[in-house]
């Protein structure tokens, strides 16, 4: 069993190399169960577990909704109800579940996503790029200036400055926004289109943005990359001011975390794939294929269970769940 200790070490390591995980902590339970309050798990992305908040039963369903968590960022409170326990009923935040497990008992868990920042890259300088590093700053975003011709003004203190774009680790979570007035604003494009980066816009009239993605097509820049740039960036609010236009790009940034566009995440930037998962035909828990211990075989294909109990009573009488759905 993982000790407090570890799992603590381990959160705060995935939080400084920006890797998002859930804390699950059960927080009420009623007997038979095998955690306890104030037990805890950390929840990785791929679905892998450091720490104990219960056997078979509860642990798929956390990282079930601990997945879900991390995707749209939202806690959840679990309850897994046992026979003759009590229902919480609806209410926001709140997933129940039937505790399918023979030893019965309700276990009551709190999921909770931890998420670094969304980050956004600004390529360029000059009163755009300073405002918005500003508005950025203040709505909790990981800001990064790449001006590589200079230092950048020293208002920039709440950004880091870098010279380099490719000194920046770009991710899904990433914006980049160019705005280097027709300096080197193809290069810094086509390396920002190649990378993983959720949003890439260009600070430029209408005229002057027809002409760069013109430039980028002769680049050889696949359509399907050149059809993520937003050109010009911002949403249309009638921005005129520097500071109007740096309002007008940060709100569209805003838009597009909260509001993903399906077809541009399936194709660049997308999440990783969910574990792979089964219905356990005996008892009815959901079953991670990748870590199952007990699985048989069926005319149908594979069958996994949650415990060595499911597993025996199937093998016993494979017919009466026949019509259960194999992986």
């Amino acid at each position: 069993m993982t000790r407090a200790s570890d799992w603590l070490i381990e959160a705060a390591e995935l939080a400084r190399r920006g890797e998002p995980f859930a804390l699950a902590t059960v927080v009420r339970c009623e007997r038979p169960t095998s955690a306890k309050p104030g037990a805890k798990a950390l929840i990785r992305q791929d679905g892998t577990v450091s720490g104990w908040i219960g056997g078979s039963c509860a642990e798929p369903v956390a990282v079930k909704e601990a997945l879900g968590a991390l995707e749209d960022g939202e806690p959840r409170f679990l309850v897994l109800v046992g026979k003759g326990g009590a229902s919480l009923g609806r209410g926001d935040g709140v997933r129940e579940y039937t505790m399918t497990c023979h030893s019965g008992g309700t276990l009551e868990i709190f999921v909770d996503p931890v998420l670094p920042k969304a980050a956004l890259v600004l390529v360029g300088s000059g009163p755009v790029v300073e405002t918005l590093a500003d508005l950025a700053a203040a709505a909790r975003f990981a800001v990064t200036v790449v001006e590589p011709e200079s230092p950048g003004p020293a208002r920039l203190a709440e950004a880091r400055v870098v010279h380099d774009l490719a000194a920046v680790a770009v991710t899904s979570r990433t914006a980049i926004v160019v705005a280097t007035h027709g300096r080197f604003d193809e290069d810094a494009l086509e390396q920002a289109l190649r990378s993983e980066a959720d949003y890439v816009s260009l600070v430029a009239s209408p005229t002057r943005a027809r002409v760069v993605l013109e430039s980028l097509r002769a680049r050889a820049i696949p359509d399907d990359r050149l059809r993520r740039l937003k050109a010009p960036a911002g949403l249309d609010l009638g921005a005129v001011t520097p500071e109007e236009i740096a309002v007008s790009i940060l709100a569209e940034i805003v838009a597009r975390r909260r509001r993903p566009d399906p077809a541009a995440t399936s194709a660049v930037g997308a999440s990783p794939p969910r574990p792979a998962v089964a219905r356990d035909p005996v008892c009815g828990m959901t079953v991670t294929i990748a870590t199952a211990r007990y699985r048989s075989e069926s005319p149908a294909g594979p069958v996994y269970f949650c415990c060595a109990g499911c597993q025996t009573r199937f093998d016993r009488e494979p017919g009466r769940y026949a019509g259960a759905s194999p992986a």
